[in-house]
């Protein structure tokens, strides 16, 4: 999946995109609009926390750094075990799956309260009043989505494309 963003001059032009991409069988649970606080959003799909953060990310680094210190710390209770207790290689997965599973809820956490480092860069052009949508496509598809929208609205700016999103949120 990729993530394109598109900055849009209005609601009415964003309400037309949102219609012209659910006509292309994009599911409006792939569509995230992010507008000035206070903005009515109506029926638009708005972004939710996940999308407005940087929890996904955060969670993803908090997991592998600690898998890894929990890798060490097992290699490390395994090469020297406490007085009496002979470990094995379980050990070595038991520790590495708490580290990983407490890097990955701490750093989450963390990353609730991070802004999106994607959107931060939209943020003047948002307080402006112009609307952020973010829309998840199959990466063959990118080409397809950026001509309909850049054909029919060209006042309406393409942001980028995030190369990776994850599957889950």
């Amino acid at each position: 999946m990729r993530r394109l963003y598109f900055l849009l001059p209005d609601l009415d032009t964003t309400k037309i995109v949102v219609d012209e991409l659910l006509l292309k069988r994009i599911d409006d649970h792939h569509i995230h609009i992010v507008a000035k606080e206070g903005t009515p959003m109506g029926d638009l799909p708005e972004a939710n926390l996940l999308q407005k953060s940087d929890f996904i990310p955060a969670m993803e680094r908090g997991l592998a750094v600690g898998g890894i210190t929990g890798i060490l710390a097992g290699i490390a209770a395994v090469t020297f075990p406490p007085a009496g207790l002979i470990l094995g290689g379980g050990a070595i997965l038991g520790t590495s799956l708490a580290g990983a599973g407490i890097g990955a809820w701490i750093s989450g956490m963390i990353g609730m309260d991070v802004p999106n480092s994607q959107i931060e860069k939209f943020e003047g052009a948002i307080e402006k009043g112009e609307v952020l949508m973010m829309v998840d496509i199959p990466k063959e598809r990118v080409d397809e989505i950026e001509a309909l929208v850049q054909q029919h609205h060209p006042e309406a700016d393409v942001g980028g494309t995030e190369p990776h999103i994850p599957a889950f949120p």
